[in-house]
């Protein structure tokens, strides 16, 4: 079975926690018998007259001697088998983090945060469950289960303990229907818990835009059809739960009234002593924690195989953007950019985004890319970066095909500031320093200068301090931006790729930054999308995408002498500027 294999690779490191955790419970559940057996002693000897004040001393000295040995013992076996469950807990969590990091951005295109996260609390918690709680039960209830029948048979009766454990084996024909009926409707309950986690960090992160368009009674009701369906899946679960446990409590009593009537009459008859009687009747109350037990180890067996599967499901999705067979061993980057008629088509898409793009950008020059929304801009940088995979002989970097140079190489050898000016919540000086070896503030503070953000982060009243909220969002977008800009310029890294990175901030700021940018970076490679014309004059060549293709490409003043979009969009831009002028004034 794949989850037994799957759990078995990590059960395997702490093997010896878990022998050791066995034994201790062997050797506790030995203990458990002696209590009923010097219990009956005490009565026959108090009966016949055998026995003593001394002797009844003595004996209540072994049961209290076996009880600090049944609290030492509970105590390390819990130590051992559910120290080495969180231990497996933590491994599984820490591989599956690790795992998540080397899928491609597709993956999170398809795949919701919600139940992403859901794989990461539920459903370890419910493997948790299964390799320690499930596996104490499940030893304990077999181990004491076999101890306590054949102490019944030894010390009391053979036949008395027949017809006291025949009720009992209706339990196991049973239990195979039961742990596939819980496995199915948990992995139910996991789905349904997962839509409802996606539907809260939906909402949460969208609070702003509810609000704005009044969309709270929506979207409430939205969450409430999340949580009647995650209430049903919970309730199917715990139907059946309900009608087993009672039903387990009906063949225990049935078990327990067959050797009220059947040992009374053996006592009264002289089959078996007082005393045996007193004992086996003990025993029997030890057979009610097995058989409760198997009901909940099997219960959350299969939990743990419903949740297993789930976390395959993830641990299992082959990394679509990773190093192959044709990786050279490349240290660094100069920057020199080729495209030979690349094309690109995106999982799902029919069209290509990008068609026949065929270009060269010198390394240390300045290249600009313009184009209405949609047209293929971000996926040409994403494919820069090995966020999405490019067919070999498309794009080469310094001469080489980039599927050849390793992704770590590649990804430290570039800068970016993506559109959307993503911000850890923590402090401003961490989020510029992300991606550089230490979080020195001079550097930090050069960066940010250099972006244009120091001025507006001193009159923070903690400084490079403050903490951001959520992805930023105590800052406006102009001050994203200029962060997200002084991260890539720290980086100091030979390609910067600014994905419409300067949208946000006034016409001067934006002079100001490129200025700096143009200071900061001679002789390195420089990637500009825009929609503003003056973002990207200045560059030294200007690429035009219209519907996936290249349509133009030039410099600024020859852009300008051809009739097409470059010339509509500076010529409409320049009227908007004289229009806001005029306002001005």
């Amino acid at each position: 079975m794949k989850q037994v294999k799957f759990l078995w690779a990590y059960i395997q490191k702490h093997k010896k926690q878990y022998l050791f955790g066995m034994i201790t419970l062997f050797v506790v559940d030995y203990l458990n018998l002696l209590i009923p057996k010097f219990t009956g002693v005490i009565t026959d000897g108090l009966q016949d007259g055998t026995m003593d004040g001394n002797g009844v001393i003595r004996n209540v000295g072994i049961i209290l001697g076996v009880g600090l040995g049944l609290g030492a013992g509970r105590f390390l076996w819990r130590y051992f088998i559910f120290g080495g469950a969180r231990q497996i807990e933590y491994e599984i969590r820490n591989d599956l983090f690790a795992h998540l990091e080397t899928l491609s951005v597709e993956y999170y295109n398809e795949h919701k945060t919600g139940d992403i996260m859901a794989r990461f609390t539920n459903d370890l918690n419910a493997v948790r469950m299964s390799i320690g709680p499930a596996v104490v039960t499940a030893f304990d209830a077999s181990v004491l289960l076999v101890m306590v029948v054949v102490q019944m048979m030894v010390y009391v009766d053979r036949k008395l303990t027949l017809f006291a454990v025949l009720p009992l084996l209706l339990i196991a024909f049973g239990e195979y229907y039961y742990g596939q009926m819980i496995e199915k409707r948990f992995a139910a309950k996991q789905e349904a818990f997962s839509e409802l986690t996606d539907q809260v960090q939906e909402s949460i992160s969208g609070i702003r835009v509810i609000k704005a368009f009044v969309q709270e009674r929506q979207e409430r009701a939205a969450f409430a059809r999340s949580n009647l369906k995650n209430k049903e899946k919970n309730l199917e679960l715990v139907k059946i739960q309900a009608v087993v446990m009672p039903l387990l409590d009906v063949i225990i009593g049935l078990s327990s009234l067959v050797t009220l009537i059947y040992g009374g009459y053996l006592t009264m008859s002289g089959e078996i002593s007082l005393g045996r009687f007193v004992a086996f009747h003990q025993y029997i109350g030890l057979l009610v924690w097995p058989m409760l037990a198997v009901g909940e180890s099997i219960t959350l067996f299969s939990q743990g195989v419903a949740s297993v599967k789930r976390i395959q499901e993830v641990m299992e999705e082959i990394p679509e953007i990773q190093d192959g067979s044709l990786v050279e061993d490349v240290q660094k980057i100069r920057g020199e950019l080729t495209f030979r008629h690349l094309t690109f088509i995106h999982h799902g898409h029919t069209e290509p985004t990008l068609e026949d793009i065929s270009l060269e950008v010198s390394a240390g020059s300045t290249l600009a890319v313009i184009g209405r929304t949609g047209n293929g801009k971000s996926t040409l940088v994403n494919l820069l970066l090995h966020l999405y995979n490019a067919k070999p002989g498309m794009i080469f970097i310094d001469g080489k095909d980039i599927n050849s140079i390793p992704l770590q190489t590649l990804r430290e050898n570039i800068s970016y500031v993506p559109q959307d000016n993503f911000l850890f919540s923590d402090t401003l000086r961490r989020n510029i320093a992300f991606g550089a070896d230490s979080d020195e503030l001079e550097p930090v503070i050069l960066a940010a200068k250099a972006a244009c953000i120091h001025d507006n982060i001193i009159e923070f009243p903690d400084g490079y301090e403050t903490i951001v909220g959520e992805r930023g969002v105590t800052l406006s977008g102009g001050q994203k931006q200029r962060s997200s800009i002084s991260r890539a310029i720290l980086k100091d890294a030979p390609i910067l790729i600014l994905d419409d990175a300067l949208s946000a901030v006034d016409t001067n700021t934006e002079e100001q930054i490129l200025r700096n940018l143009k200071e900061n970076r001679k002789g390195k490679t420089t990637i500009l999308i825009a929609h503003r014309i003056s973002t990207i004059q200045h560059a030294d060549c200007i690429v035009v995408l219209e519907n996936g293709r290249m349509t133009a490409c030039g410099t600024h003043e020859e852009l300008l002498l051809q009739d097409g979009f470059y010339k509509q969009t500076y010529e409409k831009q320049r009227l908007e500027q004289k229009l806001e002028e005029v306002r001005d004034r």
